[in-house]
């Protein structure tokens, strides 16, 4: 078994930067084909492989990968996703993430944070929370302490 299929299976076969299905068919050498990517520049990473789009592998190098939230959902000032994953992963702790207009909002990007991080950081325990505050819901997210 290969490296690729085995963090590939872990990963239920999604990249871990845009988020879509990555073809198990598909070449290597293609830019929508399967590559891992390598985590060696972050020595605390619980995981040290990911499972990425050829492309979006190659274009992480040359930018700073921003997660990008839904259109579907409704959130005013979302935090940037790759900064909160770090952050939780290396301190632990609670972060507020975004504000949303309604519970019903926030309960949706609550579950689609936590369905998010547990493909973004595998292995770290994230629960999302919403809060009621200000005429708004806050979405909190949390993992234990390192």
């Amino acid at each position: 078994m290969s490296l690729l299929d085995d963090v590939a299976r872990r990963d239920s076969w999604r990249c871990w930067v845009c988020d879509e299905p990555v073809d198990a068919d598909m070449s290597v050498n293609d830019a929508r084909g399967p590559s891992v990517d390598s985590r060696t520049a972050d020595k605390k990473a619980k995981v040290a492989e990911r499972l990425a789009h050829r492309a979006c592998n190659t274009r992480k190098g040359a930018v700073k990968v921003v997660i990008a939230w839904p259109d579907r959902l409704h959130v005013v000032e979302p935090a940037p996703l790759i900064t909160v994953a770090e952050r939780l992963e290396r301190k632990g702790g609670r972060e507020l993430v975004a504000r949303c207009p309604s519970k019903k909002d926030a309960q949706e990007a609550a579950d689609w944070l936590v369905d998010r991080f547990s493909r973004l950081v595998p292995g770290l325990p994230v629960t999302a929370s919403v809060e009621a505050g200000g005429g708004q819901y806050l979405v909190a997210l949390a993992t234990s302490r390192r």
